[in-house]
């Protein structure tokens, strides 16, 4: 813009600047010519006194008539001023006030001379004198004898006077240029300022715009077009300000989307490149953004199959649905969606792929059709017994009441067992689905854990168990009592049913601390451990999963229903606490607890 208002004020400076010169000249050349005729004038009117005193029938001999006609000439110089020639109608030059004629050419070529010869009134020419190194001004008349043409009488001026008022004149002329060179060159930055200014604060308007500055507006204060430009740059700023807020709130939502998905999202250009994953995508695949972006998708270091899914919805454009199963970063069930993106029905922009992580719904799926299939088989193994004793004593078992009252305990045994196993699915139902709400309370656990040995000193009695319980005094937590209690007796019933007779089952309460030595203690262990049989180490992964039992048995004499550990594990987790199980084989069993002690 700098150089464009540089440019603007030159052309207003020349063409000032011509308009004041080509004046100028006109009026030296006029002043000058005006001069040069006045001279001519006053030549011609000296010239016409001087043919009328001249007498030109002088007789005698050319070099008589050259010595007077000379003599003349000298004599009326003093006169005139200028110089005198007196030129014979032939050329011949017959006096000079200056030279001798004697010595001179024959002037019937002179400029002057032939125009006086040609208009017979006079004739006059400007020319530089070779003899005095001077512009000359000549002026010739004819002189006449019964209008016949019998010589010419010259006067030649030096234009000395005339060149020193032009050069003055000249100087004047380019004194004045030079100031109204520099009048008009402020005069015309100021002109080209006051046009290019508000041009330039527009254009730096317009480039702070691109440049996405769009809080950037323009001052102009003219209310011509520049600034109604101006006013509509300012309008058109504000609009792309909103717009681009709108946009960038729409991509920060459409980021939060996608960055917050469970889905992974990948996209594909048209080129095959990698250009958009999400933070579920990276999860899902296994590498990061940095690491696939700008890549081609089968270069990606990905699954066979599922780059090959990938080209076929390439070359098919073509929605595709399919699961399959990934192997890294570790073994899950996809559900892969893949649809082609279109800008037009004709431009090909690339691949949409979603990606949905299916393995907790597939494995949902397989627990609840095992969790059905185990169902049916326990509840089938009682209500078999039932019909089975049922019928025989239908079929004539009745008269032998020995055999009917042990047939019908069998029955009554069964229908016990079938109660518990339908309370139990019930309760783990409930559990898992976390419909029990928890009601947690200040619990004294010494009181707590004695009522719970309590419930079980009948059952231990039978089969000779010592039953201990270690836990200091005055030691309080919160919890759900009823839910805290339930854990306890199904843990400890648990450690009953498997251990020997004579055996021993033990719960022992202490407070610990998380972390380093010497902080206060923010959790309760609880240790319930047994002298029974012990659990082998292929069957502790699997030991609280429902209806898992590693006699099955033993397990089914003794009344479990095989969903005791599977509820008290969601009950610990309810509590926000852990489970774990160590275990030898001949040795017994432990069952280690850990509960925060405020929730």
């Amino acid at each position: 813009m700098k150089k464009f208002r540089a440019r603007l004020t030159l052309l207003f400076v020349l063409l000032i600047g011509v308009s004041v010169g080509v004046t100028g000249i006109f009026v030296a050349r006029m002043l000058q010519y005006s001069h040069i005729e006045a001279l001519i004038t006053n030549m011609k009117r000296e010239l016409g006194i001087l043919q009328v005193t001249t007498d030109w029938n002088h007789g005698g001999s050319l070099q008589e008539q050259m010595r007077y006609y000379t003599d003349e000439a000298v004599k009326l110089k003093k006169t005139a001023d200028a110089r005198l020639t007196y030129v014979r109608s032939d050329g011949k030059v017959l006096g000079d006030s200056d030279h001798d004629p004697a010595d001179m050419e024959n002037h019937a070529t002179r400029p002057e001379i032939v125009e006086a010869a040609k208009t017979g009134q006079s004739g006059s020419s400007i020319r530089y004198s070779d003899t005095i190194g001077r512009n000359l001004l000549y002026v010739a008349v004819p002189v006449k004898d019964k209008n016949q043409t019998i010589g010419y009488l010259r006067l030649a001026m030096e234009l000395t006077e005339v060149e020193q008022s032009i050069r003055q004149v000249w100087f004047g002329l380019f004194v004045g240029l030079l100031v109204v060179f520099g009048v008009a060159g402020l005069i015309s930055y100021r002109v080209a300022y006051g046009i290019t200014r508000p041009i330039e604060l527009i254009t730096h308007a317009a480039q702070q715009i691109t440049d996405m500055n769009y809080k950037y507006r323009v001052t102009v204060d003219k209310k011509d077009e520049v600034g109604q430009l101006g006013t509509a740059i300012n309008r058109m700023a504000d609009s792309l300000q909103l717009q681009m807020k709108r946009i960038s709130e729409n991509e920060t939502r459409l980021k939060s989307v996608l960055e917050n998905m469970i889905s992974g999202v990948v996209m594909i250009d048209k080129d095959g490149r990698i250009g958009l994953m999400n933070r579920s995508a990276e999860e899902i695949l296994g590498f990061s953004a940095q690491e696939l972006l700008g890549k081609k998708f089968d270069e990606a270091k990905q699954q066979y199959e599922f780059t090959q899914m990938i080209q076929e919805c390439i070359d098919a454009r073509e929605h595709i649905r399919d699961e399959m199963i990934f192997y890294y970063p570790e073994e899950r069930i996809l559900e892969i969606n893949l649809s082609p993106i279109s800008e037009t029905e004709e431009d090909w922009a690339g691949v949409l792929i979603v990606l949905h992580d299916i393995t907790a719904m597939r494995r949902l799926e397989r627990m609840r059709s095992e969790f059905v299939a185990n169902v049916s088989h326990e509840l089938k193994t009682p209500i078999a017994a039932v019909k089975g004793f049922a019928e025989t004593l239908l079929a004539g078992a009745l008269n032998d009441k020995e055999t009917a009252k042990s047939f019908l305990q069998i029955i009554f045994d069964e229908s016990e067992r079938l109660n518990r196993l339908i309370g139990d699915i019930l309760e783990l139902s409930k559990v898992e689905s976390k419909r029990i709400p928890l009601q947690f309370s200040p619990v004294l656990l010494n009181t707590l854990l004695a009522n719970c040995l309590n419930v079980m000193k009948t059952e231990a009695k039978k089969k000779l168990i010592e039953l201990e319980l270690i836990a200091p005094e005055d030691l309080y937590m919160e919890a759900d009592e009823d839910r805290l209690r339930q854990i306890m007796i199904n843990l400890l019933s648990n450690g009953i049913n498997y251990t020997p007779e004579g055996g021993k089952v033990k719960l022992k309460v202490e407070p610990v601390a998380s972390g380093s030595e010497g902080k206060e203690a923010d959790r309760i262990r609880f240790t319930i451990s047994d002298t029974g049989i012990g659990i082998p180490k292929k069957d502790l992964p699997r030991i609280f999963e429902r209806f898992y039992r590693v006699d099955k048995a033993r397990s089914r004499s003794s009344g479990g229903t095989g969903l005791g550990l599977s509820i008290v594990k969601h009950l610990v987790e309810l509590h926000q606490g852990t489970i774990r199980v160590e275990s030898e084989v001949g040795i017994g069993s432990k069952f280690i607890i850990e509960l925060p002690i405020l929730h």
